[in-house]
């Protein structure tokens, strides 16, 4: 057993304090936005520490100054008065016929009206909500407060069954609208989903509910910053580091491409996921957490509604905010719900062309999201691409980027013949598309062994692979020549940050055939210029 405990099993932040595992403290933030703000609603993916945060709320709003000692908001707060709060975790409404979901939602309430008391008289969800408001308040001599996590539970399963959609929506309206019109009853309301609140118009009379999803100053509200890994988290990484029997700087790196590189704002913070990073610390391991729990379950449910190749070509997409920012439900590509989710992230910021670039933040979310979606659209087995992903590496290892690639080919040789037809649709760009996206997903496999960049399939589709002693640096054409390959390579400069690595630099030049519908030539060639290696493949 460590020197840390870790709160791997738990969101209750009681149960942390008290058990004295380890917290992130985030109460400065809490106590600010107490102090600014009414109605606060925080949009982040799954696993991201919202229902902790919730509970934090609750517990400080309940007066609990013993949990906040030695934490930042001890220093802030002078009066530690109880409020009557009213928290509701959505997330049992999840998977829930309307009537279900009415049902546990009046449980929810009833479990507070053992408290507060009931008029039996209010009968629907939203006018027993309101009762219970103004009971709360008359019998504590307080202003109530609304914690309401994860209120996007309910809705997400019928996004595409618009029927049952409205209704879902109507129900839950009528419980919401209670928020708005009880103002004077409320100190405090606090919001927590996946999907934005505006885009489900669930919380259209609510238009003093302020959304800090994309505020800079609370990026770091949620999750763990790299300044709080290197600074409170710092002895868990140098625990982590000796356990892994790595330096502590080999743990930084490790962390951070595994679980780094969420952004939530033009200027974010940069964020580690909680969850894995929690866990890799527990585990004294480093897996790949995120997707332990059914998320990719969820997300193919999603994503059938859409091409699978279309969720892969996001990974690197220029876009302006409005366009990951729209409603799901109403969205033609799958990229507000892959950016809503967490499987996307901000990358950069052009502030003169008001345009955002997003990417899979870490290895993580991209072997996931890869290991996932390669067997539907390749329709290939996880055990195939596993065994392709370990001769690919074992090649490049011994330095043999060509054995590499024929392991690669023969991989594509099974592919069936109606997939690549489908994805062709006899449209050139599309055709080309599909070959990139198929050796982009090989690739991408291949980093969870080997050091491995590879560019977003719509732009530029070079590859980067790195080893103890080579670096290869490979360039993909589609019914082109490896001539044209390797002099984009040189013309763009693509080799030039590695020459004074110290190891051997290849470069590669592959062409693959859409008629032969497999690699048909590559060359390499070392740093020199010298062909070193040389394969052509009849059609």
């Amino acid at each position: 057993m460590g020197r840390f405990l870790y709160p791997v099993d738990t969101d209750q932040f009681a149960d942390i304090r008290k058990d004295g595992k380890v917290y992130v403290d985030k109460t400065d933030m809490v106590f600010d936005l107490v102090g600014k703000y009414r109605y606060v609603f925080l949009a982040r993916p799954r696993r991201f520490g919202k229902s902790l945060l919730c509970n934090t709320f609750k517990a400080y709003f309940q007066g609990q100054k013993e949990l906040f000692e030695g934490l930042k908001i001890a220093e802030l707060e002078k009066e530690w008065k109880r409020y009557p709060v009213l928290h509701f975790t959505m997330s049992g409404l999840k998977n829930c016929t309307i009537p279900e979901a009415k049902s546990a939602l009046e449980l929810f309430i009833g479990d507070y009206e053992k408290i507060y008391g009931r008029n039996m008289a209010e009968e629907t969800p939203g006018k027993r909500f309101r009762g219970l408001i103004h009971r709360a308040c008359e019998q504590t001599g307080e202003k109530a407060v609304v914690i309401l996590d994860e209120y996007d539970s309910a809705i997400m399963r019928l996004m595409y069954e618009p029927e049952q959609l409205e209704a879902m929506r109507t129900m839950l309206r009528e419980f919401y609208q209670v928020l708005k019109d009880e103002g004077a009853y409320l100190r405090f309301v606090f919001i927590t989903g996946v999907t934005k609140f505006s885009q489900l118009s669930i919380f259209s009379e609510l238009n003093n509910l302020t959304q800090i999803s994309m505020y800079d100053e609370y990026s770091g509200l949620c999750g763990i910053t790299q300044e709080e890994l290197d600074t409170v988290l710092r002895p868990c990484v140098e625990e982590y580091a000796r356990n892994l029997e790595i330096t502590t700087d080999e743990a930084y790196a490790l962390l951070k491409r595994n679980y780094d590189g969420y952004h939530f704002s033009r200027n974010s913070k940069d964020i580690y996921a909680p969850f894995s990073v929690l866990r890799a610390f527990d585990g004294k391991n480093t897996d790949h957490y995120w997707f332990e729990s059914g998320t990719m379950t969820s997300l193919i449910e999603h994503l059938q509604h859409y091409p699978f190749i279309d969720a892969i070509e996001c990974d690197g997409v220029e876009v302006g905010e409005d366009e990951f920012n729209i409603s799901c439900e109403q969205a033609q590509t799958p990229l507000p719900l892959l950016y809503q989710s967490g499987y996307l992230t901000i990358d950069s910021y052009d502030p003169l062309l008001r345009t955002y670039i997003l990417h899979y933040p870490n290895l993580e979310v991209r072997n996931g999201m890869i290991s996932g979606l390669m067997p539907l659209i390749l329709k290939r087995t996880t055990a195939d691409g596993n065994s392709l992903v370990r001769k690919m590496a074992a090649s490049v290892f011994k330095g043999s980027l060509s054995d590499a690639l024929i392991a690669l080919r023969a991989y594509i040789a099974k592919i069936p013949y109606d997939i690549i037809t489908k994805a062709e649709w006899d449209e050139k760009e599309r055709k080309e598309n599909f070959y990139k996206l198929l050796l982009y997903m090989a690739f991408s496999m291949l980093d969870s062994t080997v050091d491995t960049e590879v560019k977003s399939v719509l732009g530029r589709a070079d590859v980067v692979i790195k080893t103890r002693n080579d670096i290869f640096v490979l360039e993909l054409k589609v019914d082109d020549t490896v001539d044209h390959a390797l002099e984009q390579i040189d013309s763009k400069g693509y080799a030039i940050p590695y020459e004074a690595d110290g190891r051997n630099l290849t470069k590669c030049g592959v062409s693959i055939s859409s008629e032969a519908r497999n690699i048909t030539h590559w060359r390499v060639v070392d740093a020199d210029g010298n062909i070193t290696d040389e394969q052509v493949f009849g059609l």
